[in-house]
């Protein structure tokens, strides 16, 4: 049976998905409900001093797993930001694994997305140019960085659906 925080956080994720797949954005008003809600169910749980140690914990956690995604352009901060409430509700550790499964989920996602709209070639492309320098490096030649060409992107994944999979998917796991 899913408790009260878990069925709330499915709902916010869901609706996070649902506004990312529409309209490419999570809405901070979503995130900060949510992290709101987060604290007060925590703080209701019962165990006064564990529970904002368990809320603040899990969402710089979750934060910091996609931070590094977004600092590299690869990730929109409202994912980040998203990953950050559903640490913040289910703490540092399940933070972990939920990132661990929305990666996988996501990298799923974008493979579909490539196949699906043709540009896998133009993918195949730019990996060759970011990886090509970085394997000469690794050689010992000394080269400069070569920049990609300008809109070289093969376009971005609506990842709020992959961290909503994730998350309901390790719910799902905790109780089979």
């Amino acid at each position: 049976m899913l408790n009260a925080i878990e069925v709330i956080l499915i709902c916010l994720v869901a609706q996070a998905a649902l506004t990312d797949l529409a309209m490419r954005k999570i809405p901070n008003v979503l995130i900060l409900s949510g992290l709101m809600l987060a604290l007060i169910l925590h703080l209701l749980s019962g165990q006064p001093g564990s529970s904002v140690s368990l809320w603040l914990a899990g969402g710089f956690a979750g934060l910091f797993l996609f931070l590094p995604l977004y600092l590299l352009r690869g990730m929109a901060a409202g994912d980040v930001k998203l990953m950050a409430m559903v640490g913040a509700f289910v703490g540092p550790w399940q933070a972990l694994q939920v990132a661990a499964l929305s990666a996988l989920i996501g990298g799923a996602i974008a493979l579909l997305m490539l196949l699906w709209s043709g540009r896998w070639r133009d993918s195949a492309r730019n990996l060759r140019l970011i990886c090509k320098p970085l394997l000469l490096r690794l050689l010992g030649v000394p080269l400069m960085p070569v920049p990609l060409p300008p809109q070289a992107s093969v376009g971005g994944i609506p990842y709020g659906v992959a961290i909503a999979l994730g998350t309901v998917g390790l719910v799902a796991w905790q109780h089979h």
